[in-house]
């Protein structure tokens, strides 16, 4: 991998890490566009998410510390639960990467990779255009609804479903407000993706993970930063505006390409 597809594949994942339109499907769209080697990808993908899961810290950082300052005052206060439904929401996708990683791996590795992404991204399209229609309320995110949120989190790992679509798309489906939907969302998603990372380097030997530039990988983190810390406000305001229709569109789109080119 150089530096121009460090920098491509870095962009990717910054903006599509956020936006509904899936990480994971584009990534792939994009390994095969470029012919990137898949022996590359432990370490780069490692140093991107870290990247994306730090944007994600800057954006919500006055919201995380005033979570933690909640907790500390060790009463079942509001942040006390916050806390509490983030966990919950964790619980589906953790019992996966526990238990069925493996088998997800499997998936990234069929020779119809290409197939499997573009139907996921017509998936993806269908659930965002459902919020269109949905009639919109404006309850506050309950335990069951965090739960539910987190099963619709779990649907993600198949390339192509949008984390960040289906997550949200299922929160306001289920009548959350706009402006709560897109920050539960996106602080759902850090400590999956710290542990998903972690426990990858683990079982992973480093020496076998392929051979990169720390010069690419620093492209590589700089480009998801910035276009993640770009990404992640864009979309907050975005939700807010129910503008989502568009995302639906072109996942449409990408998707048809996808599949006629597989």
């Amino acid at each position: 991998m150089d530096w121009i597809e460090a920098l491509i594949l870095g962009l990717v994942q910054g903006l599509t890490e956020f936006l509904p339109v899936s990480s994971s499907g584009h990534l792939e769209i994009g390994k095969a566009l470029l012919g990137v080697n898949a022996e590359d990808n432990l370490r780069f993908t490692v140093v991107v998410h870290g990247a994306t899961v730090l944007s994600t810290l800057i954006v919500f950082r006055k919201d995380i510390l005033a979570l933690i300052q909640g907790l500390f005052e060790f009463k079942w206060n509001d942040s006390t639960q916050y806390v509490t439904k983030i966990a919950f929401s964790m619980l589906p996708i953790a019992v996966v990467g526990l238990f069925f990683k493996d088998q997800v791996e499997e998936i990234f590795n069929t020779d119809k990779i290409l197939l499997l992404v573009g139907f996921m991204l017509l998936l993806t399209a269908s659930l965002l255009a459902f919020t269109f229609y949905a009639k919109q309320k404006e309850k506050e995110i309950s335990f069951r609804d965090a739960l539910i949120i987190g099963v619709a989190q779990t649907c993600a790992v198949l390339p192509g479903i949008s984390r960040s679509g289906s997550t949200i798309a299922t929160g306001l489906l289920l009548g959350n407000k706009k402006s709560e939907v897109a920050k539960f969302s996106f602080l759902m998603v850090l400590v999956p993706i710290i542990g998903e990372n972690i426990l990858s380097i683990f079982k992973t030997d480093i020496s076998q993970a392929g051979s990169i530039d720390t010069s690419v990988l620093i492209v590589g983190f700089i480009a998801a930063f910035v276009s993640g810390l770009l990404a992640c406000s864009w979309m907050i305001k975005i939700v807010k505006k129910g503008k989502l229709i568009y995302f639906a569109i072109y996942c449409l789109i990408i998707g048809l390409i996808a599949i006629f080119a597989s």
